[in-house]
C-alpha cells in the first residue's frame, strides 16, 4: 500500500513536502500493530460494502488508529481514503466510468488537504466527512464541478419547471480548485452531467445548488462582471437564510470572522470585508438552475 500511496500522490501532484509527510504518517501507522490492524480492518469493511456508514465504520476508526500511532486525526482520516481509492478505481473500471472522471473526482482529496493546511495548519483533511459521496459512487467530479443525484425535498413551480419533494435532481457542488469558475468550463460540466446522469434522472434533468455562493445579498456584494456573480445569477434562489459566517473560511482561509482581521488580497475578499464592515450579513441560498 505504501508504494500505491506514493504513486497516487505523484499522479495527483501533491507537493513533495506533503507526500513525504503523509508517507511518514503511514509508516507510523504501519509500525504500530494495533493501528495497522485497524487500518486493514477498515479497508476490508469498505471492500465488503461501499454503502457502509463511512463516518462510523471508516472515518472515526481511522482517526482512532491515527491516535494510537501518534498521527493527527486529520492526517489519518485523509490517509484511509487515499488507501480506499485503490479499491474505488476497480469499481470505476467495473462500471465503465472513465479514468478522467476518476482522476477529477480524486483531486478532491488534494483540494481538501490544501484547505486544511490553509485553514487549520495541518496536513490532512478536517472535512473528511465529505468524502463518502465519492467513495460510495454517488458523487462525481465532471470537469470543473461536482454532481450527485438527490431528492429535491421541496415544492417548486416556476420558469416552466415543476418539482416535488420526490423529484430526482442533480445537486451541484463547487470545489475549490484554484482555477477560474468561468462560464465555458461550468457549461461544459453541466453538459457532461446531463449525459452522465440521463439514464438515472432522464432527459428532463434539473440542477440545484445549496451554497454560500447563492446568498441573495450577492446581488449587492459582487461586481456583475465576476465569475462568482455569473454563477450566482444563473440560479433562481427560492430559499435562503442568514447565518453567523460558518462558511467564511471557504473564502478567507481562516475561521476568524472579524472583518477587521480578514485578508483583503483579492477583490472578492475586499468586497466581502467592506460589506461586513458596513453591517452587512452573510448566509446561504438554495436555488434551481432554470
Amino acid at each position: 500500500m505504501r508504494a500505491y500511496l506514493n504513486d497516487f500522490m505523484v499522479k495527483w501532484q501533491y507537493t513533495d513536502e506533503d507526500r513525504e509527510f503523509l508517507l511518514d504518517a503511514y509508516d507510523k501507522i504501519e509500525a504500530n500493530s494495533e493501528a495497522k490492524a485497524e487500518f486493514e480492518r477498515i479497508l476490508k469493511v469498505y471492500e465488503d460494502n461501499i454503502n457502509c456508514d463511512q463516518y462510523k465504520e471508516i472515518l472515526v476508526p481511522a482517526q482512532n488508529a491515527g491516535y494510537l500511532a501518534n498521527v493527527h486525526k486529520y492526517t489519518s482520516g485523509l490517509l484511509i481514503y487515499m488507501c480506499m481509492s485503490k479499491h474505488l478505481k476497480k469499481l470505476y473500471e467495473e462500471k465503465g466510468i472513465s479514468d478522467q472522471i476518476f482522476y477529477d473526482s480524486m483531486l478532491d482529496l488534494r483540494f481538501k488537504l490544501e484547505e486544511c493546511k490553509a485553514v487549520r495548519g495541518y496536513i490532512g483533511a478536517f472535512v473528511a466527512w465529505w468524502f463518502p459521496g465519492f467513495f460510495n459512487l454517488t458523487r462525481f467530479a465532471l470537469g470543473r464541478l461536482q454532481f450527485e443525484v438527490v431528492k429535491f425535498e421541496h415544492n417548486y413551480d416556476k420558469n416552466g419547471i415543476t418539482l416535488t419533494p420526490d423529484s430526482k435532481v442533480v445537486n451541484v457542488h463547487i470545489p475549490r480548485t484554484g482555477t477560474p469558475m468561468d462560464k465555458e468550463s461550468c457549461d461544459a460540466a453541466y453538459a457532461q452531467a446531463r449525459e452522465f446522469f440521463k439514464d438515472e434522472v432522464g432527459e428532463n434533468l434539473h440542477f440545484i445548488c445549496h451554497s454560500w455562493l447563492l446568498y441573495p445579498e450577492h446581488e449587492n456584494i459582487l461586481p456583475k462582471h465576476t465569475n462568482v456573480y455569473r454563477f450566482f445569477s444563473e440560479y433562481d434562489v427560492f430559499e435562503s437564510a442568514e447565518n453567523e459566517g460558518e462558511d467564511l473560511w471557504r473564502l478567507f482561509d481562516t475561521e476568524d470572522r472579524n472583518p477587521n482581521r480578514l485578508p483583503t488580497n483579492t477583490s472578492l475578499r475586499r468586497n466581502y470585508v467592506e460589506h461586513m464592515k458596513k453591517g452587512g450579513k452573510v448566509g446561504w441560498g438554495l436555488g434551481v438552475k432554470p
